[in-house]
């Protein structure tokens, strides 16, 4: 057989083996939908794990402004991407879907989709659904950050840069880390002080984060924040609770965590609680 048979036989048994393009979801199923990778799928999700954007408590400035951004989008309007950056517990992803779920009322083609970080070498699969799609979504990544040798950031660039198509219209990307530059200051420096040329050493990763047009910072709240965080819990459902009994409990739970957060405060109500017999 000429080698011209060989060749024709091997790339039909390539295309026999490599997976068919994922399907559109069907957009109305749900307002929120996670991306998987091999095989590739978005699945709806049926109720998003979220609070209502009342109750967070101690970010106001970064809630206006990423409600703005959002409504901006979601109006077809020019918006920005977006980074949450900075302490553990603050409220940084819950603020992502809680903005969603304020607006999706006012605007039911706000969908809401979830990539997860080691699935983002799929990112191009998911755009290309995505541009598709007669809704407007907000691409959300949780907990993003890279490592010396990590390589995903590459695949981030489709996001944020889109190559040579762009990125869709109807997808903006929110992100959140405990990191502002995404990768540890350690490793920033030592691989500045190791390069052949220092500038370059990091540049491409580093910048990665400027791409964002919006930082928003999320810092370390002081006590009079995290017992009024706690406090809005109990009136938001009903818990009773006297100020000195709830002050003295909740500083001795903090205590015992170590760090004041919105975390720590909604750890604390949900065993106050659970205690008091009130379902939440």
């Amino acid at each position: 057989m000429s080698d011209d048979g060989d060749l024709k036989r091997i790339a039909e048994a390539l295309e026999r083996l490599r997976p068919a393009p994922a399907a559109a979801p069907d957009w109305k199923a749900a307002s929120a939908f996670v991306w998987h990778a091999d095989p590739d799928r978005l699945d709806p999700v049926e109720q998003v794990n979220r609070v209502d954007l009342s109750l967070l408590l101690g970010i106001n400035r970064a809630r206006d402004i990423l409600m703005e951004n959002t409504r901006q989008f979601a109006q077809g309007l020019p918006a920005n991407n977006a980074l949450l950056w900075g302490s553990r517990g603050m409220g940084k992803s819950s603020l992502v879907k809680a903005v969603h779920g304020a607006l999706e009322a006012h605007f039911p083609e706000l969908k809401l989709v979830e990539v997860q970080r080691e699935d983002l070498p799929s990112i191009g699969r998911l755009l290309a659904i995505l541009r598709r799609a007669p809704v407007r979504i907000i691409l959300y990544c949780d907990d993003l950050s890279f490592s010396h040798d990590d390589q995903h950031y590459k695949s981030l660039k489709a996001v944020l840069d889109g190559g040579v198509e762009g990125r869709p219209d109807n997808v903006i990307f929110y992100a959140t880390s405990n990191r502002r530059h995404l990768m540890p200051r350690d490793m920033i420096e030592n691989e500045r002080s190791s390069a052949i040329n220092p500038s370059e050493a990091v540049e491409e990763k580093v910048s990665l984060s400027d791409r964002f047009g919006l930082w928003l910072g999320f810092h370390p709240c002081d006590q009079d924040a995290y017992l009024a965080m706690i406090r809005g819990y109990c009136d938001a459902y009903g818990v009773e609770i006297d100020d000195d009994t709830l002050r003295a409990e909740a500083i001795e739970w903090q205590a015992t965590r170590g760090a004041r957060s919105g975390r720590v405060a909604w750890q604390y109500f949900t065993d106050l609680a659970g205690r008091r017999g009130v379902k939440i």
